[in-house]
This record gives structure tokens, C-alpha cells and sequence, in this order.
């Protein structure tokens, strides 16, 4: 059981424990499978209990703290993570698999976001609204909800935690983290650091353990008072379904299919760049991955020729290493899914242009890499084309103009990102328009949302309300409004009735 591994525990009520079920979780290094990131707990119901019980208790004295202080504490989060996003960086390619480039990127939007939320701190805004009775005014305010339970997934191991810690905590919240049992060292490291900025106990506990059993009953804890989770549609849309009759606030980010068009009018050689960092940034493992290029036919041959030619350089290795281009799947499971479905591409009659083989050159077969795989000739009917594979697998599919182009993109049960190259005006215009997806880049690819604009999707590839920053994001999540009315004539005034 790997005895000279780092062993790391759980954090209830400012402590570090181990798990009272003595069970353990190993992680592992994708891209070497050797290298035993560390162990963490299992966690048992009695954890928790515990934890739900330690932010409960913790809720009152935190919504009370002015959230100005709140931000500063969120502040200081923000310099730490600044301070010691080179370890981090390294250590989420190690756990998760990403190249070194994308590590800190990851970290770099937990930064960004900390900022961010400390800076709500002090705004936090509702509205001051005239009355239409006089010596009475009318506000609305933002309130927090209570002790809420934060589900984090393991493709962006320190980003999507900070997404949800941050607001939660900035907006009055307390609350319970249970991250993916696949990248549980890269959590422990980021709530290390965010319980050294001065968070107060039992504002932030941790608790590791499988979807299954931990995620499942934290979520419908009778002690969570909300759920934000990201994850798979299936699993997002079932948490749903059982958390929403117990009167929870929920909100799900899930899944995508999302598509780049590439217009007859398009700068080729940038759609090109644009659709290799979409369909194998992160091997594909984003929820918005392009995993559909959707070519207009005048330019389908020629696009597809320089698209697979390009496919092809890209070099798979060590995220760690300077050379590498793609890192590995995440884990064997996720690769034999992923193997599964190049399969399936192939018995539907689809044409296999590249890759579609597990490597296992030299040091690549002891993590789990797959080469960047292209499919052309793909119709929009076929499983590869409609079903998310979370992978280095891309679907390239013909289109006749830019509303039988639009009219395929949106041929999806997703709609989280979309995007279209165009030098036309009137393309980019209908696009935007015409594009049923919660967000729609124009000459860029499917990935690279920042932390300011709400984050999340439509159909099923969202549920609840939008994560990050700007109207309509996180903070709508964590906070309930409520409006006061005060009075202060000496005498009743009946509104509607003077």
C-alpha cells in the first residue's frame, strides 16, 4: 500500500483527521503509475456527520463576520495561492495529468477568481429602490444560505474548487468539500492554503472519499442547506432529482458536445490551431472540449487534410516534460472508455483519419495515453457525433452553409460551448444569435471562459445557475435576496391603497 507515500487526512472543524473507517484512497501519477501522489481517507458517514455538524455550528458567527473581512481572508488566499503556484502547478500535472503550461493555468484561475470574490467583499450589491409612499424606503440585499456541500471533478483539480469555494465563502456560507477521489492531494493543498489565510474553523472542511458513497450522502445530508456540483450529466442530473424535494438550492455544471464551426470564409490555419488546443487541450478532458468540427463543404478536404497532419505532431508524454503536447487520460477506466468509443466510431462507418490506438512507446505504457484521434466523414446521427467521450477524440462532419451548420451544432441533448471562424460579419452575427449553447466564441475555440462573465450551459449541460463571476454567476448560488421595506412616518400607510 505504498508505505513511504505522503498521507493526508480530512479537515473537520480546523482539524486534520484520518477517516474513522481506517479506509484509504490511493492516488496515482496518469502519466506513471508508479509514482504514488499520496494516500487520503476514505471517509465513512460518521466523518460526515461530522463535518455538516462543524459547518453548521461554524454558519452563524461567519454570516456575521462583516464580508468586507470576509474578503480580506479571501484576499490573503489569493496571495498564497500567487506565492506557491509553481508547487501547485507542478503537483496538478502530476496528480491529474495535464501538460506543465495547463497545471498553471489551472492554479492561475484560482488566483484569478480569489481576487475576484475578494473584491466582492465589498460590493456584494442589491438595489436601493425609490417608494412609492413617502418616509418609506425599499432595498434589496443579498443574504447567505447556510452550510453547503461543493463537489469538484477531477479535470481541473484546483480551478473548479476555487470556483465554488471562493463565492461560497465570500457571500456568508460555510462549507463542506468533498473533491474527486482522483485528484484528493491537489484539494488538500489548496484548502491548506486557504485555512493559512485565516479562514476560521469549520467555515472550510474537507472530507475525501467516492461519488458513491461519500458525494452521495453529503449531498442529501438533512444538514446541507445547497449543492453545487460539476461532474457528468447523468450523475448531475440524478443529484438533482434527489436533492430538490428536500428543498436544497442545487446547481449542476455538466456536460458538452460542443461544436467549432469553420466557415468557407474562415482563416484556415487558425481554425486549425484553434480546433488541435480545443479537441486535445487537457487530451480532452474538458467539459467544453471541442469534440465536433463542423466544416463547411467547400473547405472540408482542405481543412481536414491540414487539421490530421497537425493532429499527427502532437507529441504525447509527461505533462512535466517541455516537449510534451498531450498528457494521458486520467486513469485506466477513462481510457478504456475512451478506447471504447474509437470502436464504436469505426463500426458506425466513420473514417479513423488518425490515431486512435493507446500508446505504449518507451515510458508511455506505464500511465494511460491515447493518441489524438480524428474521425471524418462523421454524421451528425452516430454515437461519436452526439455523445460526450471526454477524450482525444474529435468528430469532423460536413456542413452545406452556416444554417446547416448551426442547425447540426445545435442537433445535441448539450449546450454548454460553441464557437465559429468566420471573417464574415453576417456569419459571426447569426451565430451569435442562432447558437443554442450558454457560450459562443467567435474565431476562438470551445475553451478559455474567464472568471468575470457567468460560466455554464443550457439543455443538459447545465442545471441551477451559472458558476464564476458577473451578473447572473455564483453569487446568485450562494446568496438569497431579500427585501426590506422600512417605514419610518410615524403612521400606517397602506400601499396601492392612498
Amino acid at each position: 500500500m505504498a508505505p513511504h507515500a505522503k498521507k493526508f487526512k480530512n479537515l473537520i472543524n480546523g482539524k486534520w483527521l484520518d477517516s474513522s473507517s481506517r479506509k484509504t484512497i490511493k492516488s496515482l501519477n496518469p502519466a506513471d503509475t508508479s509514482d504514488v501522489i499520496g494516500i487520503v481517507p476514505m471517509s465513512s458517514k460518521d466523518d460526515v456527520d461530522a463535518a455538516v455538524k462543524s459547518a453548521r455550528k461554524a454558519f452563524n458567527p461567519w454570516r456575521l463576520t462583516p464580508a468586507p473581512k470576509r474578503g480580506e481572508i479571501i484576499f490573503r488566499a489569493a496571495e498564497l495561492l500567487l506565492k506557491n503556484k509553481d508547487a501547485l502547478g507542478r503537483l496538478v500535472t502530476r496528480e491529474m495529468g495535464k501538460i506543465l503550461k495547463e497545471g498553471m493555468g489551472d492554479v492561475q484561475e484560482a488566483v484569478d477568481m480569489a481576487y475576484y470574490m475578494a473584491g466582492e467583499g465589498r460590493r456584494l450589491s442589491g438595489e436601493t429602490i425609490p417608494s412609492e409612499l413617502p418616509s418609506k424606503d425599499c432595498r434589496s440585499v443579498r443574504v447567505p444560505i447556510g452550510a453547503f456541500a461543493l463537489i469538484t471533478p477531477w479535470n481541473f483539480p484546483v480551478a473548479i474548487p476555487a470556483w465554488k469555494i471562493f463565492p461560497a465563502l465570500v457571500s456568508g456560507n460555510t462549507v463542506v468539500f468533498k473533491p474527486s477521489s482522483y485528484t484528493p492531494v491537489c484539494a488538500t493543498r489548496l484548502v491548506e492554503l486557504i485555512t493559512k489565510a485565516g479562514v476560521p474553523d469549520g467555515v472550510l472542511n474537507l472530507v475525501h472519499g467516492s461519488g458513491e458513497e461519500t458525494g452521495d450522502y453529503l449531498s442529501t445530508h438533512p444538514g446541507i442547506d445547497g449543492v453545487s456540483f460539476t461532474g457528468s450529466s447523468p450523475v448531475g442530473e440524478r443529484l438533482a432529482r434527489a436533492c430538490q424535494p428536500l428543498g436544497k438550492e442545487v446547481s449542476c455544471e455538466m456536460g458538452g458536445k460542443n461544436p467549432i464551426i469553420v466557415m468557407d470564409d474562415a482563416r484556415l490555419d487558425l481554425a486549425v490551431e484553434g480546433a488541435l488546443w480545443g479537441s486535445f487541450g487537457t487530451a480532452g478532458q474538458r467539459c467544453t472540449a471541442a469534440s465536433r468540427i463542423i466544416v463547411h463543404r467547400r473547405v472540408y478536404s482542405r481543412f481536414l487534410d491540414m487539421f490530421a497532419r497537425a493532429a499527427k505532431k502532437l507529441k504525447l508524454g509527461d505533462g512535466l516534460e517541455k516537449t510534451t503536447d498531450v498528457g494521458p487520460l486520467v486513469n485506466f477506466q477513462q481510457m478504456e472508455k475512451v478506447l471504447d468509443y474509437i470502436e464504436t466510431g469505426k463500426e458506425e462507418g466513420a473514417r479513423l483519419v488518425c490515431g486512435g490506438r493507446r500508446a505504449v512507446k518507451g515510458g508511455l505504457k506505464k500511465g494511460f495515453f491515447i493518441e489524438p484521434t480524428v474521425f471524418a466523414d462523421v454524421k451528425p446521427w452516430m454515437r461519436i457525433a452526439r455523445e460526450e467521450i471526454f477524450g482525444p477524440v474529435t468528430s469532423v462532419i460536413m456542413a452545406k452553409d452556416i444554417e446547416d451548420a448551426i442547425a447540426i451544432a445545435n442537433d445535441s441533448e448539450y449546450g454548454l460551448s460553441s464557437s465559429i471562424y468566420t471573417r464574415d460579419v453576417r456569419n459571426s452575427a447569426v451565430a451569435e444569435r442562432d447558437l443554442d449553447s450558454g457560450i459562443v466564441y467567435v474565431n476562438a475555440p470551445t475553451i478559455g471562459a474567464e472568471i468575470q462573465l457567468p460560466f455554464g450551459g443550457v439543455k443538459k449541460s447545465g442545471l441551477g445557475h451559472r458558476e464564476a463571476g458577473g451578473r447572473g454567476g455564483a453569487l446568485d448560488m450562494f446568496t438569497r435576496w431579500k427585501v426590506i421595506y422600512r417605514d419610518f412616518s410615524d403612521r400606517l400607510q397602506k400601499a396601492q391603497m392612498t
